[in-house]
């Protein structure tokens, strides 16, 4: 309830902005053909004039088509590369052609588009250049798994340790970013599991961000690519990466 108070009292300072500034919505999607339609539809009841890109990891189902059904703008990777250098494609075009803000998105329908304003509401006042959603800052939604919780807790700790500022949703994906962290990112974004990562690289930087409280939903179709073997695997590898990333700053 307080979430959605919040979005009505900035109702019309959004407004204005949206009249003013050049936004796009990245969504990365692999596979995402089930709940596409609906999460570019989501975006557009809540953020109007945004331009919504659709980057397509390779897909082998109907993504693509999708996208261009809904009349989202679309690239296509010709095989799968993964969230990082799929995200990275998508910083690169907002950067390319001139947007102010870029907000991501994920395709899969666990974002709820109804807390975009309270994510770029930040960004306007100056309060930091990089917005987050986390499910953890006040209790309901999808909290997801037992063991996905035990990684986002690790990853929790560990930038909140190698950056000085505390972190509760490391790993979240809805995110909205200005046109100096886009610039950052397009250049220079890891590639396995990159969220994590991403933290540190704006920290050493000097690019601010903060986190804010969202509601979070199960996936509401396909089927995640992440199992057990692969988080143990990329949950050492981006661990050391974060790591060496802070050492090289010093």
């Amino acid at each position: 309830m307080r979430l959605r108070q919040r979005m009505r009292v900035r109702g019309p300072a959004l407004r204005d902005m949206d009249r003013q500034m050049k936004i796009l919505v990245i969504i990365p999607a692999y596979n995402e053909a089930e709940s596409l339609p609906a999460v570019i539809r989501e975006i557009r009841s809540h953020l109007a004039r945004a331009d919504i890109l659709v980057v397509n990891d390779g897909s082998t189902d109907f993504t693509g088509a999708i996208a261009r059904e809904e009349k989202a703008l679309l690239l296509e990777h010709p095989y799968n590369m993964g969230i990082g250098a799929t995200m990275q494609t998508g910083f690169l075009y907002a950067l390319r052609n001139g947007y102010d803000l870029a907000v991501q998105v994920d395709g899969d329908g666990q974002h709820d588009p109804e807390h975009i304003p309270d994510l770029i509401a930040p960004i306007l006042k100056g309060e930091a250049d990089v917005i987050i959603g986390s499910r953890y800052l006040e209790a309901g939604g999808f909290q997801s798994s037992i063991l996905r919780r035990a990684g986002i807790r690790f990853f929790s700790v560990l930038n909140s340790a190698l950056t000085g500022k505390k972190v509760t949703d490391p790993t979240s994906g809805f995110r909205a970013y200005n046109r100096k962290a886009v610039a950052l990112l397009a250049e220079d974004y890891p590639s396995d599991y990159p969220e994590a990562e991403s933290l540190v690289l704006l920290h050493n930087h000097k690019i601010l961000f903060k986190e804010i409280p969202v509601r979070m939903r199960d996936r509401q179709g396909g089927i995640s690519s992440i199992n057990l073997l692969r988080s143990v695997y990329y949950m050492l590898k981006v661990t050391l990466s974060m790591i060496i990333g802070m050492l090289k700053r010093r």
